[in-house]
């Protein structure tokens, strides 16, 4: 049985403290405030993060350094057999792709995840993870299941405010003053690789109805044989407002009897472009028959 160790990243909302406990090695996400380089959950919390947005000031984020991902993996081969990474989605950041080069050089032994999730659901692959290498499974065949079942979850978010993506160029001027006029709430989803359009709320109550509601279409059609507590896996995501989000989680539990909601905040490279206030909604299918 090959002794196997797991690396993700902060994105996956997967702490530190977390991390340790898990057995597994967290890689914290480069934030640069002001052109000062800060890393997640080990010197930028996130309360400290939501006060300097709320200022204004410059936020930009970026991959881990390809020297810092080698000096982990190396310090891991020296005690495990193989080693599964799974960072966040490709869809999303340029850090998957030059993990999976950067692997290349390792003789086999690193092998990349790239099953297109982050967040909760890039949390669930890594419980997955550590649940298959438990049973016996080597690093090949854990990085081929991840990326066989990737389209085997889903994303819903609300955005509180369109300001972050104006910021960033994901919305027209206009087009934020016109939403913010008419308080419009953008839901967004994630199924597979990026970040889409899916539906617009007026008002927080429609918006928490829309992303119940579409987890429910999910479970009729993409999930139509795991659509129960046995099946399926559930989570709440959120930005700065927990107070909010456990309101929601209350909802969301109601909405869906006998499931419950692990709930967690997003990691702050996503919370940069959306901004404070957003929920979100998700599910993943779990394992079944990971011993055999």
């Amino acid at each position: 049985m090959p002794k196997i160790a797991v690396v993700t990243d902060s994105n996956s909302g997967i702490t530190q403290e977390q991390g340790k406990k898990l057995g597994i090695t967290v890689l914290p996400m480069p934030v640069i405030i002001n052109g000062e380089l800060f890393f997640e959950d080990i010197s930028l919390s996130q309360d400290d993060f939501y006060k300097r947005l709320s200022e204004e000031i410059q936020i930009k984020t970026s991959q881990p350094a390809l020297g810092d991902v080698m000096e982990c993996w190396e310090k891991l081969l020296s005690e495990y057999d193989q080693l599964v990474h799974i960072p966040m989605s490709s869809g999303l950041s340029a850090s998957c792709e030059s993990a999976t080069v950067l692997a290349r050089d390792f003789d086999g032994r690193v092998h990349v995840v790239d099953n297109q999730r982050i967040s909760v659901t890039q949390r669930q692959s890594v419980l997955d993870a550590i649940e298959l290498a438990g049973c016996g499974w080597d690093a090949l065949q854990i990085k081929t299941y991840l990326e066989d079942v990737k389209l085997e979850s889903s994303i819903y978010i609300m955005l509180d405010t369109l300001h972050y993506l104006k910021k960033g160029g994901r919305v027209t001027p206009a087009g934020a003053a016109i939403g913010t006029l008419l308080k419009i709430k953008p839901i967004l989803q994630i199924q597979g690789g990026k970040l889409d359009a899916y539906a617009k709320a007026r008002g927080t109550r429609q918006a928490h109805q829309i992303l119940i509601d579409a987890v429910k279409n999910d479970f009729k059609t993409r999930f139509a044989n795991a659509d129960n507590p046995d099946g399926m896996w559930m989570s709440v995501a959120y930005t700065f407002d927990r107070a909010a989000a456990d309101e929601f989680k209350n909802e969301a539990e109601t909405a869906f009897p006998g499931f419950k909601m692990h709930i967690d905040p997003l990691s702050l490279s996503v919370s940069s472009h959306i901004g404070p206030g957003a929920l979100a909604l998700a599910c993943c299918k779990k394992i079944k028959g990971a011993a055999q």
